[in-house]
């Protein structure tokens, strides 16, 4: 039964739209049960009436057209329950509602099962016999099985069929995909396509400017491959065995103008661009020798890849034309690379999606700085469909829109504009101090990774930076950085501050940052091999980086630096002890600068309840609120799939952030905060009244967090935070704190669904 459900879904993958995919399950799993029906009955999401949308035994002529009101019907039961109906006598039960020319009134058996993705109900799967009998527990645990493993499958296809046929077209239903918000903000521009090199299943669908260029592009691009082929069968030619040798001519047949060659030809002749109809034709051979039985045919899917992949890295580089970029262009890809970032002219970026990717990843960081809106994780996002498609980000929700209707992309239009009117009225804040009403001065500094941060934190007004993300650098590059390298970038990064302070956080590698040269894999990287875990195990990187950093400090004065993932006193004071040696080193070579300030991030709950302990052996702590919100809440921040249960704002996070300023005071030690919750206006008010010394957020963030402040006085801060304190969930938390806002005339900060 295993393999049945393995193959099933497989079939269902290669499905080009929703139709297809529901026909191939109905198909599928009546032949899999030996059931007479199999039917799926689809959620509108206009009108939330079920859809009979496929079948196997009734009527095909209703499909689309018959359907059923919410909670109408045996199949309205099952989607209102979220659970399996299993009925031996359909007809007895009170909740049958007859559906006229169906054809189902002489079956007598139902079973129902919901189809659930990331919590909604998108659909019922339904299977149904003329013999009067109840399914067995097997029977009904296999098609909820089944149902599980395909609602992420529909899912995508759901989306998929709305983004519509036509490559161009724009026609389709309007569809909002959920990811995780990379940097806030809202876009609605032209989807602008990008593939890695040579991956086929990445190759956007793309209409042809000329199809008989493409087509000579096609040609050559063979002939490359094919002499490749003939080389490689040459060189070979005394060491293999003739039947062995014959695989090449294979190869050569596979490529012939009469066979695979002559289909992305006609394709291309149709307006297709060639890489477009290559990518194609190849995918629809590799899956059909994927779904054979004989394993040394489906082996072949791997030959035919391999040559598809050849054919399409001679295609690309053979792509000479210049792309050209639409105003208010958005980025699509599988995953964003900041070399493809860089590509598109500043002024015509209007946003970033990418499929995979993280808030964390290093083209987040680096859209955050640019004030650039970004979606990540957009899992079910069918971006090679999406070329010049007209969309809408959402970057504070974290959501995409496709084929938005004109209602909805007004509101986004004027939201979009409050944002543009609101910057604006921002920057007239540059030179003016962080100041509540009643005085309370409040330093804003900032989160930087690159240079391209410096200019930007300074034109915001900033005071200093509270994270340098020293791994930036090493991401950067083949090798580790050698200590001068290091020292060269950090005297920089101290230089365009200087006077004002800098934080730099020693190198924390692991959980979703690996080095390329350094690669780190693990089960768990999150609980695993991470941050000072990795520098303290080999102290030749971290004493290394701690002279890099004291030597770039000479003569400025500003330096400080900072721990990552401490979670008990014992790591703390054995990179104390390094951080004091490589002084020793220095000063030895004849640098007179004093030790710098040394702090720890809070980071892991364990930090949280030794942070006296910790405090009393540094001079600063450091709040990072997103790990420390994802290791309260066993939440991974980065995952869309549970991206609605990671609360920064959670009433256990507040609780914990109150308990580390509290023990901080009691050791008089400064304590400040660097995670998302510092650029986030209603974060903001209840760290000041905590008692946090220093805020530090991306650049684009610090005008909003200091308009917010300026309207608030510390005692009104002070008596909301006692309120919310009692406060046992998020969404009270929430509500009260957007009820504060609007009482102090910042409306203008609350970002609520559009949708």
């Amino acid at each position: 039964m295993l393999e049945t459900l393995r193959n099933i879904v497989q079939l269902v993958n290669a499905a080009e739209g929703l139709p297809e995919a529901l026909d191939i399950i109905v198909k599928r799993v009546r032949e899999a049960m030996g059931t007479e029906v199999c039917s799926v009955y689809m959620r509108d999401q206009e009108t939330d009436n079920l859809v009979f949308q496929a079948t196997e035994g009734l009527n095909n002529a209703l499909i689309g057209i018959a359907s059923l009101a919410p909670g109408e019907g045996l199949v309205g039961l099952v989607a209102e329950r979220e659970e399996p109906v299993n009925l031996d006598n359909a007809e007895s039960h009170p909740r049958f509602q007859f559906l006229p020319d169906l054809g189902e009134e002489k079956f007598h058996s139902f079973l129902g099962v919901p189809i659930i993705h990331q919590r909604e109900v998108l659909g019922v799967l339904v299977v149904q016999q003329l013999q009067q009998r109840r399914f067995d527990e097997s029977e009904e645990a296999f098609l909820v099985t089944m149902s599980a493993q395909l609602a992420g499958v529909i899912a995508h296809a759901r989306v998929t069929g709305a983004v519509g046929v036509g490559v161009t077209s724009g026609q389709g239903a309007a569809t909002k995909v959920n990811g995780v918000p990379g940097a806030p903000g809202i876009a609605i521009g032209t989807a602008v396509v990008v593939s890695p090199s040579a991956d086929l299943y990445a190759v956007p669908k793309r209409r042809s400017q000329s199809r008989r260029k493409e087509l000579r592009a096609f040609k050559e691009a063979l002939a490359s491959v094919r002499a490749d082929i003939q080389a490689v069968a040459d060189n070979l030619g005394t060491e293999l065995n003739p039947e062995d040798h014959a695989l090449f001519d294979v190869y050569l047949g596979i490529l012939a103008d009469s066979s695979i060659g002559a289909e992305v030809a006609s394709l291309i002749r149709e307006g297709e661009w060639a890489q477009g109809a290559l990518s194609q034709v190849m995918i629809e051979h590799i899956r059909h020798f994927e779904r054979m039985e004989h394993s040394y045919l489906k082996e072949r899917a791997v030959d035919v890849k391999d040559l598809g992949t050849r054919v399409l890295a001679y295609l690309q580089e053979s792509a000479v034309e210049s792309r050209t970029y639409p105003d208010h262009t958005i980025l699509v890809a599988e995953e964003l690379t900041a070399s493809s970032l860089g590509e598109v002219p500043r002024h015509k970026l209007a946003g970033l999606i990418s499929v995979l990717g993280s808030g964390n990843s290093h083209v987040a960081i680096l859209a955050r700085a640019m004030g650039v809106p970004t979606v990540m994780g957009a899992v079910d996002l069918p971006y090679n469909r999406l070329q010049d498609r007209e969309l809408i980000i959402d970057g504070y929700n974290g959501t995409v829109h496709l084929n938005p209707p004109a209602e909805l992309k007004q509101r986004f239009q004027e939201a979009l504009d409050q944002d543009k009117a609101l910057s604006l009225d921002l920057e007239s804040l540059r030179d003016e101090v962080c100041e509540t009403l009643d005085g309370h001065r409040m330093p804003l500094w900032v989160n930087t990774g690159l240079m391209a941060d410096v200019t930007r934190s300074l034109e915001q007004g900033a005071e200093g930076v509270g994270l340098y993300r020293t791994e930036v650098p090493f991401l950067l590059r083949d090798r580790f950085p050698s200590e001068e390298e290091q020292r060269q970038i950090y005297r920089e990064q101290l230089e365009a501050f200087a006077p004002m302070p800098v934080t730099m956080r020693t190198l924390d590698i692991g959980g979703d940052k690996s080095l390329p040269y350094f690669p780190i894999e693990e089960d768990n990287p999150f609980l695993g091999w991470r941050g000072i875990r990795v520098t303290l195990d080999h102290p030749e990187i971290f004493l290394a980086q701690i002279r890099a950093m004291l030597k770039a400090n000479e003569g400025l004065g500003n330096l400080r630096i900072m721990l990552p993932m401490i979670c008990n006193t014992a790591e703390l004071d054995e990179a104390l002890d390094l951080i004091r040696r490589s002084h020793r080193e220095i000063l030895q070579e004849g640098l007179v600068e004093g030790l710098p300030p040394v702090g720890v991030m809070v980071e892991v709950p364990a930090a949280v309840f030794q942070a006296r302990a910790l405090a009393r052996r540094v001079d600063f702590m450091s709040v990072g609120s997103n790990d420390l919100t994802q290791y309260l809440l066993a939440v991974d921040r980065n995952n869309a799939r549970v991206a609605d249960l990671y609360h920064a704002l959670h009433p256990a996070v507040i609780q914990a952030l109150a308990t580390v300023a509290m023990a901080c005071r009691a050791e008089g030690k400064s304590i400040g905060i660097c995670g998302e919750l510092a650029g986030d206006p209603e974060g903001a008010v209840l760290l000041l009244a905590m008692g946090y010394d220093v805020l530090s957020m991306n650049a684009t963030s610090l005008p909003r967090v200091k308009k917010t402040l300026r309207n608030t006085n510390l005692a009104d801060a002070s008596e909301l935070l006692a309120e919310i304190m009692l406060m046992e969930d998020v969404a009270s938390v929430h509500k009260r704190l957007q009820r504060f806002l609007s009482e102090h005339g910042l409306e203008q900060f609350i970002h609520n669904p559009l949708d």
